[in-house]
């Protein structure tokens, strides 16, 4: 008899976003004349910057020509010359020192802090925020981390660490012992940036506790505060606790193209049961290219284009488009009375919802009444009740007719 990993069975009934866009499929089935404005799921609008689309141009004309066709990428982790363009436009310039071998290029950072767990014990205890991207608890719930989902909709087994407009969004080290930590900075969903010092003291407990961080940094393109850090490894000592991810979905507009990357310095460590130390570097490397074949030489071609000086001027300009989305949303709902977060140094925007109007019903009223379209809170954990998420990656032509919109509610 076959049995299932009944792991899954702990999952909530649905995943999030497609929950939200079964919502919006049915409205949209009785309400066909509507012109729905998707302000929810956190995808790009803006097409590729023309130094991405002439790169791949020709990587696609090599691959049609026998003498520079290339078939697999024979490291598994990356062409050098992507890897290399990496180094110089996110890390040096930043006076952080990262090594070739310690860059893996992949297709997604949605995939990358899926899949980094895997390598860790599972007896691990893990520390999310709360709220918390749900990719970080539900593929810790997959690997058999947890206990069952709780009715107030906590994991037993997961420490929640609450952030909310009381710590600025910006959880601060919990009281107990803790292995895997996940933060995002800027934050998915809050919008909330980390100071140094926040970060700081998140590296000395990791250092303190032998635990591992998992730096979500795929919005910091977004930061335009030179006071904040673009990078954990900005800190010091933070190459001794802490895996950071990338990705060039939200930074240049990848979300149909893939590709993002993770950094595993080779001087952290794991430890086994009997306290011996052992290096993560290599053991992510086998299982990186075990289950991956690697991304695409023609979209490897396209990321490396994105640091050209030409490529940083114009993904330059698409990150002000949607800033400037975010400025205008952040005014406007402010102005209707609003209490807003986020939206500076962050493509999103944390709202409160009306007094006792509830993160799905809400949700409802704005699809319903304005036929727009938010992500709900709750949707991120229990303490995201009473918030919806925005999002500025919409054209400017839309978020204006949205924001129109609300003001008539």
């Amino acid at each position: 008899m076959i049995e299932i990993n009944e792991s899954f069975l702990k999952l909530r009934a649905g995943y999030l976003f497609p929950e939200i866009g079964r919502r919006v499929r049915t409205f949209k089935q009785k309400h066909p004349q509507a012109k729905v404005i998707s302000m929810g799921i956190g995808d790009v609008t803006q097409p590729l910057a023309p130094a991405v689309i002439e790169a791949m141009h020709r990587a696609v004309d090599e691959m049609g020509r026998q003498e520079t066709f290339r078939g697999y990428d024979d490291s598994g982790v990356g062409y050098e010359f992507l890897r290399q363009a990496i180094i110089d436009g996110d890390f040096k310039s930043r006076g952080v020192d990262i090594e070739l071998d310690e860059i893996f290029v992949s297709d997604g950072t949605k995939s990358d802090t899926g899949n980094m767990q895997e390598v860790f014990g599972i007896g691990n205890v893990v520390a999310v925020a709360d709220p918390v991207y749900p990719v970080y608890v539900d593929t810790n719930v997959m690997a058999g981390r947890t206990g069952p989902i709780s009715d107030g909709g906590q994991y037993a087994g997961i420490v929640y660490m609450p952030a909310t407009a009381e710590n600025g969004f910006v959880p601060e080290p919990p009281d107990r012992p803790v292995d895997m930590i996940y933060l995002c900075f800027p934050n998915n969903p809050t919008g909330a940036v980390a100071t140094k010092d926040a970060l700081a003291r998140w590296v000395e407990y990791a250092r303190s506790r032998k635990a591992v961080i998992f730096f979500d940094a795929a919005y910091e393109a977004y930061i335009s505060d030179p006071a904040i850090p673009h990078s954990i490894y900005e800190i010091d000592g933070a190459t001794d606790v802490a895996i950071e991810f990338r990705s060039c979905s939200k930074t240049a507009g990848f979300t149909g193209v893939r590709c993002a990357y993770s950094i595993v310095p080779k001087q952290l460590k794991a430890y086994t049961k009997d306290g011996k130390a052992v290096e993560v570097n290599p053991i992510w490397r086998r299982r990186h290219t075990t289950k991956f074949n690697g991304v695409s030489y023609i979209t490897q071609v396209g990321a490396a284009a994105i640091y050209t000086p030409q490529g940083k001027r114009q993904i330059q300009q698409t990150i002000d488009v949607y800033m400037g989305n975010a400025s205008l949303i952040c005014a406007k709902l402010t102005r209707l009375g609003y209490k807003v977060y986020g939206g500076t140094n962050a493509p999103y925007i944390w709202v409160q919802t009306p007094k006792g109007v509830g993160s799905w019903e809400f949700f409802d009223l704005l699809l319903s009444k304005a036929n727009v379209v938010c992500t709900p809170g709750a949707g991120f954990g229990p303490a995201g009740e009473g918030y919806v998420r925005l999002t500025a990656f919409g054209t400017p032509e839309n978020v204006n007719e949205a924001m129109e919109r609300l003001a008539k509610l």
